[in-house]
């Protein structure tokens, strides 16, 4: 696989086999066949924070075909640069863009969305991006480019029920090569916001301090980890 040079650190190790599918197993096979098939296709993904769009997005990256000319924007932080980085992305067979809504009512990104689109459609590339709202939610400066999202496949994800998020803190973890008890993935799904985008940060640290204290992850020494009483 071809990635773009843009400089843009992935934010998590990210596949389909790792995505707890729920009752979002229409969405996964769509995002899985655009990922890996070379016909054309426009697929907007939307949902609440923690829901998986950013998952999603990151494996069809990693399951593009072999060699095939792949980029992954985050324009949640692109920031200023998010028209520099969108103009390195024109002619990507396969282009997944995060956080789309945080370029709606900037013009000069939605000129650059609407010319990266346009490619796209001449070319017969992938075009997967993602936001917490459908694309007719959302306030367009460019008509143009509000009218062609909203002509897109418009999948919402729904959230995990309690045994999914459960499932999902549990391979998460088995990635960073941590086992965690029933009792301490019972905890922090009590304790804290049941997002995986906060709970990888817990993992995250927990995962750090797991190391160097050469500890088993109990209630206790991850209670001690985060600062909670």
């Amino acid at each position: 696989m071809e990635q773009l040079p843009l400089g843009v650190q992935l934010r998590e190790r990210a596949s389909f086999e790792g995505f707890i599918t729920g009752h979002n197993l229409e969405v996964v096979s769509r995002v899985q066949d655009a990922a890996q098939q070379r016909s054309r296709a426009v697929l907007w993904l939307w949902g609440a924070v923690g829901c998986g769009r950013s998952h999603l997005l990151l494996a069809a990256c990693a399951a593009a075909p072999l060699g095939a000319r792949v980029a992954y924007l985050p324009l949640a932080d692109l920031a200023d640069s998010a028209v520099d980085f969108l103009g390195s992305a024109l002619g990507s067979e396969l282009l997944c863009i995060d956080d789309i809504d945080r370029s709606v009512g900037q013009l000069a990104i939605e000129r650059a969305l609407f010319a990266l689109y346009r490619c796209s459609e001449e070319q017969g590339g992938r075009l997967i991006v993602a936001a917490p709202l459908p694309p007719a939610a959302l306030a367009w400066q460019l008509a143009d480019i509000g009218s062609r999202f909203g002509a897109a496949e418009v999948f919402q994800l729904r959230p995990l029920d309690e045994a999914g998020e459960h499932e999902a803190l549990r391979r998460r973890a088995a990635q960073r090569g941590l086992e965690l008890p029933e009792e301490t993935a019972r905890y922090l799904l009590r304790r804290f916001p049941r997002d995986m985008r906060t709970l990888g940060k817990l993992l995250d640290d927990i995962d750090t301090a797991a190391l160097s204290a050469q500890r088993r992850l109990t209630v206790p020494f991850v209670r001690a980890i985060l600062g909670e009483p």
